[in-house]
């Protein structure tokens, strides 16, 4: 199992910037397939945006897309979410997630191994 412990959260404005870290310990990092999931209050946690192994491949939520971008430093054991243009509605606790997989599911429940979040707040 991985521990993933997440950092980077705020408030900031919207049109802002924040770039969230995930940083694992516990395995092999580089065997994992990474990404982000958000929880709004009071909504399921949806898929964000994922990266495999080796940071060949990307893949985002249709809101992400062109204002998030997902990457990973396999020498620090870390997966970062840089998030730009940021919008109220992306107001949410961010979670890291990894999966052994070739690439992470993108559905919730498919995933076994969570940090903890970190909240976002986007103010209008």
């Amino acid at each position: 199992q991985v521990q993933l412990v997440e950092s980077g959260g705020g408030l900031v404005q919207a049109g802002g910037s924040l770039r969230l870290s995930c940083e694992a310990s516990g395995r092999t990092f580089s065997a994992y397939a990474m990404g982000w999931f958000r929880q709004a209050p009071g909504k399921e946690r949806e898929f964000v945006a994922r990266i495999t192994w080796n940071g060949d491949a990307t893949a985002y939520t249709d809101s992400a897309k062109g204002r998030f971008t997902i990457s990973r430093d396999n020498a620090k054991n870390t997966v970062y979410l840089q998030m730009n243009s940021l919008k109220p509605e992306d107001t949410a606790v961010y979670y890291c997630a990894a999966s052994r997989l070739f690439t992470l599911p993108t559905t919730a429940s498919r995933v076994y191994d969570w940090g903890k979040g970190t909240t976002v707040t986007v103010s209008s």
